[in-house]
């Protein structure tokens, strides 16, 4: 099976911060050589994303190994208008007993989490209190998210404000008006601003994909958000018409490595948006482990964006343990 490490967590202020085992991506310099050198061969991307679902199918113990690895790291998330206290508190009950314990007693298996709780502003400090002691750190989205059209200094103060209330990271939302218009320099001074306003919480850069109109600017604003110093990159907010696919994913997922490459930095990567389904998971797993590596197996730099995620690989899991299916109804996350 694959390995499974404990998580632990840092303390700053006495706020839980992410696992940090590697150096923090501090950012560098806009190189607009870089940025136009970006191109995007979008039939060869399509067919080699197509591909992979065929090609890398796990069974048995080894597909249970994989859907326990995934839900270490997973960013459990409820973004509703009726979000309530009690239901995040029980969403984060959920993150620190992901799955059941007679599965895991089945699986042999010690105890895990999942990577994160994520969730709006006024529910950070429900989420803190309810993982008190757990080492899973709070995750907030913020800067006028999903949209990020507020005004520019209330998304600054967003951060801060999120950062003081205990978020250890922070997912903001980029202006996508900046990458439409090809001003790479504006997108480059948002993101580094947005960085200095986390301070030591992480940040991860939500693009929007679906929004930026193609796969180069896919590529361009992914490398444009690593070398303002995001922390992670991810596909959407979940609220777009076209959130995560294989394609965006393969096209971010080589930027970071080809960030890697140049810089000695790993940025993490976060698909989020319509991944539901404990099949989906495995893909995106192998499409991690074949791009970048084992070392991108860990959820320090790899999450997904979930909540009806978890369900399903629940229901799985208790498939091979048991034989049979459960209802969905008794894995509720919240």
């Amino acid at each position: 099976m694959l390995s499974q490490k404990p998580q632990t967590a840092n303390t700053t202020a006495g706020h839980q911060l992410p696992q940090v085992t590697e150096p923090r991506n501090p950012g560098m310099a806009l190189d607009m050589n870089w940025v136009r050198s970006l191109q995007a061969n979008t039939s060869a991307i399509e067919r080699r994303a197509a591909s992979l679902p065929a090609r890398r199918s796990v069974k048995k113990q080894h597909q249970a190994a994989w859907l326990l690895r995934a839900v270490t790291c997973i960013d459990l998330t409820t973004l509703s208008g009726d979000d309530t206290e009690d239901r995040v508190a029980r969403l984060c009950a959920k993150a620190r007993q992901p799955v059941a314990q007679s599965l895991l007693d089945a699986l042999g298996m010690g105890p895990i989490t999942t990577g994160a709780v994520c969730v709006y502003h006024d529910m950070i400090p429900a989420a803190v209190r309810a993982l008190e002691g757990s080492g899973i750190p709070v995750a907030a989205v913020s800067t006028g998210f999903p949209a990020g059209l507020s005004p520019f200094h209330l998304r600054i103060a967003e951060i801060e404000e999120s950062v003081k209330a205990g978020a250890a990271e922070i997912d903001i939302v980029i202006s996508r008006r900046h990458v439409l218009s090809g001003n790479w320099q504006a997108l480059y001074d948002e993101m580094r601003a947005f960085r200095a306003a986390c301070g030591d919480a992480h940040v991860k850069a939500i693009l929007a994909t679906g929004e930026l109109g193609s796969l180069r600017n896919v590529a361009r604003a992914s490398v444009i958000c690593m070398m303002a110093g995001a922390d992670f990159i991810k596909t959407s907010t979940g609220k777009e018409s076209v959130n995560a696919t294989l394609p965006v994913s393969l096209v971010m997922i080589r930027a970071i490595r080809d960030y890697y490459v140049r810089t000695g930095y790993r940025v993490g990567y976060k698909p989020a948006g319509g991944i539901s389904k404990a099949k989906d998971a495995i893909t995106y797993l192998a499409l991690i482990k074949e791009e970048l590596g084992d070392r991108w197996l860990q959820p320090d730099l790899f999450r997904f964006g979930a909540s009806s995620l978890l369900n399903d690989i629940e229901r799985q899991l208790e498939h091979h343990v048991t034989g049979a299916y459960s209802a969905s109804y008794r894995h509720p996350t919240s």
